[in-house]
């Protein structure tokens, strides 16, 4: 009969090496220059909104453009943070106040704007460079947050993964104020909060199963 003291031992001899996770710090950090990098590069690429020195003197405009930002940066820091075992889930509440801060924003627009709306100003090629910019902010900032937790998908993965969504949509809408004239309440509310709702809807759907696609393969 093997020795208990034996037995611990085969066991650590023939277990892979453990690595100490960086810092939540160090990962919401690189997350966020990652972030920035994505808008510079297509701020740099596309230009920014020609009416944006006029717009930012506008209170509304950088409540609701302060309140996407905040509310994606504390998002991030929150999944980030409530992935971790040794971190409590009371980080997943860090960003609401910001949350409701930006819906309030978008609400007010609806309630103040809507009948400036004019359909004919909805123009297909403004729409389809709106879709690109989506695309090209949320799906490599998906992957980045993705492989930064993909230690957790079996630890609170919908609610993290609900999380890193509303990282992504927070930083999304932010980049869409920033490059594209959407000041129509409906196609604020398309592009604001509808693309919102597709980004964490569809992490939530595929998360779990994306991080542990990752956390599998980096494993080996």
């Amino acid at each position: 009969m093997t020795d208990t003291n034996d037995l611990i031992g085969s066991l650590v001899a023939q277990s892979p090496p453990v690595h100490r996770l960086p810092k939540p710090g160090w990962l919401v950090g690189f997350w966020i220059c990652v972030a920035f990098g994505v808008l510079v590069l297509l701020a740099i690429e596309h230009g920014l909104r020609p009416d944006l020195a006029v717009q930012l003197q506008q209170p509304d405009f950088r409540l609701s453009l302060a309140a996407s930002l905040v509310t994606g940066l504390l998002a991030a820091a929150a999944c980030i943070n409530a992935s971790l075992p040794d971190r409590s889930r009371n980080w997943l509440l860090l960003p609401l106040p910001a949350l409701l801060l930006w819906l309030f924003c978008i609400g007010h627009g609806c309630l103040t704007d809507w009948v400036e709306y004019d359909a004919g100003q909805a123009e297909s090629g403004e729409s389809l460079r709106c879709l690109s910019t989506v695309l090209l902010v949320s799906l490599p900032l998906s992957a980045v947050m993705f492989l930064l937790l993909r230690h957790a998908a079996r630890l609170r993965p919908r609610r993290v993964t609900l999380m890193a969504g509303l990282a992504v949509a927070g930083l999304t809408s932010t980049a869409m104020s920033l490059l594209h004239p959407l000041d129509a309440t409906v196609m604020v509310l398309i592009w604001n909060l509808g693309a919102s709702l597709v980004i964490v809807a569809a992490e939530v759907a595929l998360g779990g199963r994306v991080m542990a696609w990752f956390g599998e393969r980096l494993a080996r």
